[in-house]
């Protein structure tokens, strides 16, 4: 790209952080349930390699290349708005702003990394894996330019699954460099059905929350592919590529694979699973720690509830006897709004908080599991869905309350 980047880790003193370098963090789980958007550093941070910098934004742009008959190079001024006073000074320059009119859009969405809750996992039976607890995962107003309108201006038209050429698939090339990749950079694809596909609201993203994406969360653009596993959508975007088969980088072909609970690192073949992208529903209780000593009477238990592929949230069951009983919680988004599934009041691709208030008179263990729009249900144990990588851990979400000095 012909500009500077050099590479810093950044940290927040008030996150639990799981590494140094690369940087890997996330809140205590009370503060999650404070505010249906997340505030950007009460989000969690997910790094495979230094936090790279990219200093000249005049000169940083995206390469638009592979199996297409119009490459492109695309500037942040094709994309994003600027305020006058910096498009002002680009003019002075000289530097063209033809392609300034695509339509800005802000999409609602969570991101979830695909080891979410893998602590929990690996008290069955050892994992590898960044060791979450159950925060990594949040909610954002995403704000940038649909993928399917920035491929118009490569010649491909919207709802297409396939190029003249042959390309079937979209890769994301990172700034960012890993060891995984040998040194090389980043890297994830879609396909280019949904990639093109404007009901899929994929965004090349420049603002979070309303303001600019800060570093750690991939200034100056990167990608927001709502309704999928993190991995997929890449941060400090370098290159866009049209391929014919899905990206052959590491994250895609040797990591982020749903293996059954019998393969093992001795007996692994990463060729016979699909790289994962939808993720399952999931619910989890965050006003609770997994152990907490309280006094008997009432308590509000509050948390969020997520789901896949734009999958509405049905139901939030909570049961207050370890899984004999249960009673249903309140489900909302917007604080006055109710939550109605599938209404265009909703915001499809994210989460949907839920709350209860219950009376507890001994210790005992209190259990949520959410049910989607597709009628799909948590899992009870997490030995049912234990996996050597630690991903997609959505059994029933369970907390021990100690009251006062009683037994369990």
């Amino acid at each position: 790209m012909g500009i500077q980047i050099a590479y810093q880790d950044v940290s927040l003193p008030i996150e639990l952080n799981w590494g140094m370098e690369p940087f890997n963090a996330e809140p205590p789980r009370s503060a999650l349930v404070s505010s249906y958007v997340t505030p950007v550093d009460l989000f969690y941070k997910r790094n495979h390699g230094p936090i790279p910098v990219v200093d000249d934004i005049e000169r940083y742009c995206i390469n638009i290349t592979g199996l297409i008959e119009t490459p492109k190079k695309l500037y942040m001024r094709d994309v994003s708005f600027f305020p006058d006073f910096i498009l002002q000074y680009v003019n002075l320059v000289g530097f063209s702003t033809t392609n300034r009119m695509l339509p800005k859009f802000n999409v609602t969405a969570i991101l979830q990394c695909a080891g979410n809750r893998r602590t929990a996992m690996s008290k069955t039976r050892k994992v590898r894996g960044v060791g979450w607890d159950v925060s990594a995962i949040g909610n954002a107003v995403w704000g940038g330019a649909k993928l399917a309108d920035v491929l118009e201006l490569v010649g491909i038209p919207k709802l297409t699954s396939s190029t003249r050429s042959g390309g079937k698939h979209v890769e994301f090339v990172s700034i960012d460099k890993c060891k995984e990749e040998n040194g090389g950079p980043y890297k994830a694809s879609i396909p280019l059905s949904q990639a093109t596909n404007p009901e899929a609201d994929v965004l090349l993203a420049y603002e979070m929350n309303g303001e600019p994406l800060n570093r750690d969360h991939g200034y100056p653009l990167r990608v927001i592919v709502p309704g999928v596993i993190g991995a997929r959508s890449v941060k400090w975007l370098d290159s866009i590529n049209i391929i014919a088969e899905e990206c052959q980088g590491f994250f895609m072909q040797k990591d982020y694979k749903m293996f059954p609970p019998s393969v093992d690192w001795d007996n692994i073949d990463w060729s016979t699973r699909r790289p994962q992208m939808d993720f399952p529903v999931q619910s989890v209780i965050c006003s609770l720690e997994d152990v907490q000593s309280i006094k008997p009477g009432k308590i509000t238990i509050s948390g969020y509830a997520a789901s896949g592929g734009g999958r509405g949230i049905e139901r939030v069951d909570v049961s207050i006897d370890g899984g004999k009983t249960w009673i249903e919680a309140s489900r909302f988004q917007k604080t006055g709004i109710p939550y109605i599934l599938d209404h265009e009041s909703s915001d499809k691709w994210a989460w949907v908080l839920f709350k209860i208030t219950v009376d507890i008179p001994r210790s005992t263990q209190i259990v949520a599991k959410a049910v989607d729009s597709g009628a799909n249900v948590q899992p009870e144990n997490v030995q049912d869905i234990w996996n050597l990588r630690g991903i997609l851990n959505t059994s029933w979400h369970r907390v021990e309350v100690r009251v006062g000095h009683s037994n369990m």
